[in-house]
């Protein structure tokens, strides 16, 4: 029977290979059909994904897939500058079997860059963060930067980010060259470089305020002084001086209506 671990780890696979959306809804019963297990293992799972800050649950929708807010976003790149300078930082050099491992893994990426297998490209692209970590001895850094690194993938997702899946590749070429010619600070400063250019590559701005379009529409009408209330008898559609209808209008601009339904 699968266990709560490999289903939190399939889970974590699928986002980090951008198969699992924000907001993705994760239904007990469907994932309890799809492994062949109890509910009740399943429950565990989402648990213990909720705890590591993946997924999270309401009465309304159940489980779904975390939808990062941008003080999220800039507070997950923060973690991963943290950890991943602070882990180069602290080094004094990378034996050869590391090396071995690190290039094995540039390797695969650059072949799933010449490849069509998108998932996967997004999958090892991620995955080099934990790799370096798991390679430099410390699994713990290596457990917490896959959580961060599956957030910050859920993030360039929700933010529609730009950056270039060759420009990554090559980030990591570089950062590892660093580290076999000895370059330490080189190696961290290079990192700095990667982790801020991924995310300059955000479009934050694009959403600073989600309800600006429903609090505009809802917004009060200013009437004059002047300005009689209206009867029901003289509610009828007024002739077409302004571009946008009343809010309580059936014929509202599209936009509006759809803007309220993704809410809802």
């Amino acid at each position: 029977m699968t266990t709560a671990t490999e289903i939190s780890n399939r889970i974590i696979e699928a986002v980090m290979a951008q198969k699992l959306a924000p907001g993705s809804r994760l239904g007990e019963q469907q994932l309890a059909m799809l492994f062949d297990c109890s509910r009740t293992i399943v429950r565990e799972a989402l648990t213990r994904l909720a705890t590591r800050g993946i997924v999270t649950v309401s009465a309304r929708r159940g489980w779904y897939v975390i939808e990062p807010s941008q003080d999220e976003a800039r507070e997950a790149f923060e973690a991963r500058r943290v950890i991943e300078l602070g882990l180069l930082h602290q080094l004094k050099v990378v034996d050869k079997t590391a090396l071995r491992q690190l290039k094995s893994h540039l390797q695969r990426e650059k072949a799933a860059l010449a490849g069509t297998d998108v998932g996967m490209r997004s999958f090892l692209l991620g995955d080099f963060h934990v790799c370096l970590a798991e390679c430099l001895g410390n699994s713990l850094l290596a457990d917490t930067l896959r959580d961060f690194t599956a957030r910050t993938t859920l993030i360039a997702m929700l933010y529609q980010s730009s950056h270039d899946a060759a420009q990554s590749c090559a980030d990591h070429v570089r950062i590892v060259e660093a580290l076999e010619a000895g370059d330490i600070a080189g190696a961290e400063a290079l990192m700095s470089e990667h982790i801020g250019t991924v995310q300059s590559a955000l479009r934050l701005q694009a959403s600073s305020d989600p309800l600006a379009g429903l609090r505009d529409a809802l917004a009060p009408v200013r009437k004059s002084p002047a300005q009689a209330t209206p009867t029901a008898r003289a509610r009828k559609p007024r002739a077409a001086t302004s571009s946008i209808p009343p809010a309580s209008d059936p014929d509202a601009p599209a936009d509006a209506s759809t803007y309220l339904g993704a809410l809802l």
